[in-house]
């Protein structure tokens, strides 16, 4: 939840437990899968593999099951062989049982059916270093096309050459591979996804990220239609550094640019430049879009594309007039963009008040990625922004309301938004709940990281007022402590969680509120107190921003990674400068994308909080 929204309502507390720390680095290099005759029809529905991550004593591994029929496929089963020595540790979203060497996976209540174009992953803990091989989906061929008898499929091709790279593009070449019948084509895969099919030995692969790591492997197919083994893979590093973020060679400084917040607050876009800002940041992600009928919709318009905007108050100094075409926020940011063309701007949909309308785009997430992909790249405001985020609270889980669309769903989503978006910006936000069986633990988000450049993981509203009595407590603790009302509920439990499921450190930004939250009632210093009710704030009860608590109530204390302050009889929490500077320190050292923050209005007018974030990243 994105607090401090008076439009919106009151943000549910964060929650986060202590979990593993392993850094488990994905590695994408789909394997070769041999082909079986099909005792069912699998000529509709194809099985991939992938090595999540290996940690020298296990890995984790992944098979995505396709339906690339048109009728629904309603139910799967997969099988493969692992060599002696390797074997199935646990599981997840699939019922896994092994004989010997030979290992089956049938889907779950829930996962079984699958409409035409869906896919669900599932995935697995293993011992060993082996590969499998023998896969059959159905009891027929994994590659979707069958076998003929006597066919054998064809080789593998040569390790593909690259040449040609640039900031966004490579050509790769491969030996052909022999078949007893002739070859058909070549599947090109990138990072194990298929990216194209061609019939000759050469490929020219487009739209990639500058100074970012690709993975290709290559696969032949016969005249029969049959797969054979994917080629060696080859490493391909991007030219060029359009900017700091994940695989850019730099890190993520992210802000929230509120839509009302041009309102009681008088905050405009012009705020990121005369507050020195806009040459501290990375990306600004414009809050909030709707969610409505299953589709992206526009939340206000006024705001967004109407208001108009006086020379003193414009980016440039130039007034608007009342025929131009597009004003508002979005005009403005677009002047802001071409003044600091380094900054990405990503629209945000969704929230703690419009999340509810996530769950009936989940039903159809190629529909909802088609109205987001038109209103984000609308005409009127074509070019000011570069992909979208996802503020979903929360998948398969309760926040303002309650969502049931399964654990599969946010998954479902992004991958259908990276499909739609190609190469722009897909992101999202996503809780910090990591108790057990908790938040984290209900939606499948290292299934979703595959298809997101990054999570901005909020971790921040832990504890606060809306706990009327107490007892006091940071809202945004780094790490535990000793005293903490729920053990877990802190920053570096909800990062540690998230990395042992498989997402990868450099997909994560921790989060910052440029916030305090406050009880009043409280006679003792120390957090731990009770309280009677929140402390006042400015624009709702129990939460103030950084730039008035700074001089009303400063910090004289500082517990788990943040800073505490006791004044008269209120207690409040929030970040400094000096705190962010510690929590920077953090994410270097866990090698994160980045930092985000909520929201831009909460620092001094001199960015001195954004400023502590920038120099805490350099």
């Amino acid at each position: 939840m994105i607090p401090d929204t008076p439009l919106r309502g009151l943000a549910a507390h964060r929650r986060a437990i202590a979990a593993l720390t392993a850094l488990l680095l994905p590695l994408a290099a789909l394997l070769g899968l041999a082909a079986a005759a099909p005792a069912h029809a699998a000529e509709s529905a194809t099985a991939g593999y992938t090595k999540a991550s290996d940690w020298g004593t296990g890995f984790e591994g992944r098979w995505t099951v396709k339906n690339t029929g048109t009728t629904t496929l309603s139910g799967w089963t997969v099988e493969w062989d692992f060599p002696a020595g390797t074997s199935v540790t646990s599981s997840w979203d699939a019922q896994v049982s092994g004989s010997g060497n030979h290992w089956t996976a049938k889907n779950t209540s829930w996962n079984g059916s699958l409409a035409p174009g869906a896919s669900v992953t599932f995935g697995f803990n293993g011992t060993g270093s082996g590969s499998p091989t023998g896969c059959k989906l159905n009891g027929g061929s994994c590659e979707g096309g069958g076998t003929n008898p006597g066919d054998t499929p064809p080789s593998a091709p040569g390790t593909p050459t690259a040449s040609d790279i640039t900031d966004t593009s490579v050509k790769l070449s491969w030996s052909a591979a022999t078949d007893d019948h002739g070859i058909k084509n070549y599947d090109v895969l990138r990072d194990g996804a298929k990216v194209a099919t061609v019939t000759t030995t050469s490929y020219t692969d487009t739209g990639l990220h500058a100074g970012t790591d690709y993975s290709y492997t290559v696969r032949a197919r016969d005249t029969a239609d049959q797969a054979g083994p994917a080629s060696a893979a080859r490493a391909v590093r991007t030219t060029g550094d359009t900017g700091p973020g994940p695989g850019t060679g730099g890190q993520v400084k992210l802000g929230y640019f509120t839509e009302w917040g041009v309102y009681d607050r008088n905050y405009h876009v012009k705020n990121l430049v005369t507050s020195g800002t806009a040459s501290k940041i990375t990306h600004i992600n414009y809050a909030f879009g709707n969610v409505q009928g299953g589709k992206c919709a526009i939340g206000d318009s006024y705001a967004a594309y109407d208001k108009a905007y006086t020379a003193d108050q414009s980016v440039d100094g130039v007034a608007d007039t009342w025929d131009q075409p597009l004003r508002g926020n979005f005009n403005q940011l677009k002047k802001l963009k071409a003044k600091y063309p380094n900054i990405k701007i990503l629209w945000s949909f969704g929230g703690w008040t419009w999340s509810g309308g996530f769950g009936q785009a989940a039903q159809n997430p190629t529909a909802f990625a088609q109205s987001c992909y038109d209103l984000v790249n609308d005409a009127r405001w074509a070019g000011l922004f570069d992909g979208i985020d996802i503020d979903w609270e929360y998948p398969n889980a309760c926040g303002l309301t309650c969502d049931t669309s399964g654990p599969a769903a946010l998954k479902n989503l992004t991958q259908a938004l990276r499909a739609k978006f190609g190469s722009k910006l897909v992101t999202a936000a996503i809780t910090a709940d990591a108790s057990d069986g908790g938040k984290i633990d209900a939606a499948d988000y290292a299934g979703a990281a595959a298809s997101v450049d990054f999570y901005n993981v909020m971790t921040y509203d832990f504890f606060g007022a809306w706990d009327a009595k107490g007892p006091t407590a940071p809202h945004s603790p780094l790490t535990t402590y000793a005293g903490i009302p729920r053990q877990g509920f802190d920053s570096d439990s909800a990062i540690g969680k998230l990395r042992a499921k498989g997402v990868p450190a450099a997909k994560l930004n921790l989060g910052i509120g440029f916030y305090g939250r406050g009880w009043t009632g409280v006679t003792q210093k120390e957090p731990g107190g009770t309280a009677t009710g929140p402390a006042a704030g400015k624009y709702e009860q129990g939460i103030e921003d950084y730039k008035i608590l700074k001089t009303s109530c400063p910090a004289n204390g500082t517990v788990a990674g943040t800073a505490y302050a006791f004044c008269g009889n209120q207690w409040w929490s929030y970040d400094t400068p000096a705190t962010i500077a510690g929590k920077m320190a953090y994410v270097k050292q866990q090698g994160l994308g980045g930092a985000f923050f909520w929201e831009f209005s909460g620092d001094t007018s001199n960015g001195e909080l954004a400023t502590a974030i920038d120099s805490g990243l350099r």
